[in-house]
């Protein structure tokens, strides 16, 4: 096992809830592209099957960073709401939600590892850049061009 300066069980305890969002994410996006209809379709169908390749890549970084630390990721998959609205804007802002939380797990990663493991704090800091990248995207989206 690799010498550690943090709270390694903590850590694994949140790299297995980002495993779990990310896992969540993929399934969430994936049904998500299959329930949008109209003009727009095809440009935001395309943008949420590439949302759920990427929370399927970062799942698996997630694992891979467990399995580093000599621990077992989890089988769970993070929660999944059916609100059966599917109006666009529904559909975003339950991404924009989905979104904030994955920010919140990475940047809980960071506070336990800051400092203290270089591989850890760069995949956090890098993590948390991109899914700020996807709350931003999602925010534009959700704006009216007048606004």
């Amino acid at each position: 096992m690799i010498e550690s300066k943090f709270d390694t069980e903590a850590v694994i305890k949140v790299l297995n809830e980002i495993l779990e969002i990310e896992l969540a994410g993929v399934v969430r996006y994936c049904h998500y592209s299959l329930m949008v209809f109209g003009y727009g379709r095809i440009p935001i169908v395309s943008w949420m099957r590439s949302q759920a390749d990427e929370s399927l890549l970062h799942a698996y970084e997630a694992g891979e960073l467990i399995t580093h630390l000599d621990h077992h990721p989890s089988l769970g998959i993070g929660p999944l709401l059916e609100t059966h609205k599917h109006d666009v804007g529904d559909i975003l802002r339950e991404s924009l939600e989905h979104e904030l939380i994955a920010v919140s797990a990475y940047h809980s990663l960071l506070k336990l590892v800051e400092g203290k493991n270089v591989l850890l704090e760069e995949y956090a800091r890098r993590l948390v850049s991109q899914e700020e990248m996807h709350v931003g995207e999602v925010r534009k989206m959700l704006k009216r061009p007048s606004e």
